[in-house]
């Protein structure tokens, strides 16, 4: 299901208060491919209500650069909403989730490899974060470089 942060703040609490753990992680997925699968995969063993959160394409353009996002907002809500173990996928606009993990406030904050606990940005707002092994070989930016030779 895709939800503004209003509504997803709505379902996480009736989540949390049915006594079901939930799960958050984010980033730009601008083209999913299998490292994005492994880390969203295994942050939905870790609970029961996996929440994606994506970065919205003036924030990807921030951080990636004035070429991306390849994908609109709208195509990667969509592409992650049709991944089976992804409960709710939300946006935020700023260059972190910080602001959207204040409100949101899940259980759990998952990562991928490229981070160490203390340097995750909303770590004090969760019970607990867990960095997923990258999967060597997989990243955007290599698929895009690949691409263009």
């Amino acid at each position: 299901m895709i939800a503004g942060s209003a509504a997803a703040i709505r379902i996480i609490r009736a989540q949390q208060k049915s006594g079901k753990t939930v799960v958050f992680t984010n980033g730009c997925f601008d083209i999913l491919h299998r490292g994005h699968l492994k880390v969203l995969r295994e942050a939905k063993t870790l609970g029961d209500f996996l929440v994606v959160a994506l970065n919205s394409d003036d924030s990807v353009k921030r951080l990636k650069g004035p070429s991306r996002p390849l994908n609109k907002l709208s195509d990667r809500e969509e592409v992650l909403d049709a991944v089976r173990f992804v409960d709710l996928v939300t946006s935020f606009d700023e260059d972190t989730p910080w602001e959207l993990l204040s409100k949101l406030k899940p259980d759990i904050l998952v990562k991928g490899g490229d981070y160490q606990p203390d340097q995750v940005v909303g770590r004090e707002l969760v019970k607990k974060v867990v960095i997923v092994p990258f999967e060597e070989g997989y990243s955007t930016t290599d698929l895009i470089n690949r691409t263009k030779k």
